[in-house]
């Protein structure tokens, strides 16, 4: 999972009323008015909190005739509330099959990237995507935070599909972004091992 989707989810749970309606769905769907007074609150407030834990995707509405009822999705809660538990082992599995040698990495950087460090395109096979990936976001500092357009600038140098990029950074841990600001990952999170 990624660690924007984690942090997220943990914001999103990290209020009493939220915890508070989530136990409530737990025992079956139900309607905002029905929510709000069984929380003793006004359904403006329920509708703010509610629409915080849809964007987590653990809450989702039905309509029943002019009745919009909320639905709690119990299995993506029971996976997003353990995904911090799996990070190792998700990443265990993906190291031992991207396992490879500091000459097969040299090797790949040398078919996609020119001379004058361009990248001529993103490879198709995770394997050598991901040496690729790694051998252009190593420009990033460990603890700096970077705002979006910085880190599209720096892609602008060796690649025109900044987005993609970005993106991929992101979906293979290489990096963590929240309100459009990137920090570089440690290594140890990196989906990618080079042997000694």
């Amino acid at each position: 999972m990624q660690l924007d989707k984690m942090v997220q989810f943990h914001k999103a749970v990290g209020d009493v009323t939220r915890i508070r309606i989530l136990a409530l769905l737990k025992k079956g769907p139900r309607h905002g008015q029905e929510i709000a007074s069984k929380l003793g609150l006004k359904p403006p407030t329920i509708t703010h909190h509610i629409a915080k834990l849809k964007d987590t995707g653990m809450v989702y509405a039905r309509r029943e005739k002019n009745t919009i009822y909320f639905h709690l999705d119990e299995k993506k809660l029971e996976y997003m509330a353990t995904a911090i538990i799996r990070i190792g082992e998700e990443n265990f599995v993906k190291n031992q099959e991207l396992e490879m040698t500091e000459a097969e990495k040299q090797k790949i950087i040398k078919n996609f990237v020119t001379k004058e460090g361009k990248l001529k395109q993103i490879p198709s096979q995770l394997k050598k995507k991901l040496v690729i990936l790694s051998y252009f976001v190593e420009h990033f500092e460990l603890g700096k935070v970077y705002e979006e357009k910085e880190v599209n600038a720096y892609i602008k140098t060796f690649h025109e599909d900044f987005a993609t990029i970005r993106r991929e950074w992101v979906m293979q841990q290489f990096m963590f972004r929240e309100n459009n600001r990137y920090q570089l990952n440690p290594k140890e999170i990196w989906p990618i091992v080079i042997e000694k």
